[in-house]
């Protein structure tokens, strides 16, 4: 083998290893815990209002919606420059911390649920449920179910964009339509 076709080959894997390389850089969400994101909230210059993801690791809709949804590479880069991004276990055995309250694991049927997952639901023990916060953590509103990446962009905006303080979901969503 000659050595133009030998640099010619070299030129191609390094192409190749340069792509594969760029393509597992896609934007990922960075997952905080809670305790992350309210040391986040309280100490960064302008923080972020904040998302939190309530699941459980037996609901199979809670899988799909990582899989499908947040890996999506326009909902990881809105989510990532939006907010901070906190996956929250509904059944975590982790006390949690919070504006002087404890909140903790309560035992109840054939599992249980946090009572922070219970709060920020408002008691509708629904997985997946999406919650949005505004920066100082009070209550946006709660999102129950499975969200495909386009209709959860849409609500993400309306919250990350304070749409919501312009327009009604409604008016909002049917002028998207």
């Amino acid at each position: 083998m000659n050595s133009s076709v030998s640099l010619h080959i070299k030129n191609l894997f390094l192409v190749a290893f340069l792509l594969i390389s760029a393509g597992s850089q896609a934007q990922e969400v960075k997952w905080l815990s809670w305790n992350e994101a309210a040391a986040l909230a309280a100490t960064d210059k302008n923080p972020k209002k904040v998302f939190v993801d309530v699941y459980t690791d037996w609901c199979g809709w809670c899988k799909k919606m990582d899989k499908d949804t947040f890996q999506n590479p326009e909902v990881a880069a809105y989510m990532t420059e939006n907010f901070y991004m906190v996956k929250l276990d509904g059944e975590g055995a982790e006390p949690i911390e919070f504006k002087g309250k404890t909140y903790k694991f309560v035992p109840s049927g054939r599992k249980g649920y946090h009572e922070l997952a219970a709060a920020l639901m408002q008691g509708r023990l629904s997985y997946p449920t999406t919650i949005f916060l505004d920066e100082k953590f009070n209550m946006l509103s709660p999102v129950p179910g499975y969200q495909k990446p386009e209709p959860f962009l849409n609500i993400a905006r309306y919250f990350g964009e304070d749409i919501y303080k312009e327009k009604d979901w409604k008016t909002y969503a049917e002028a998207g339509k």
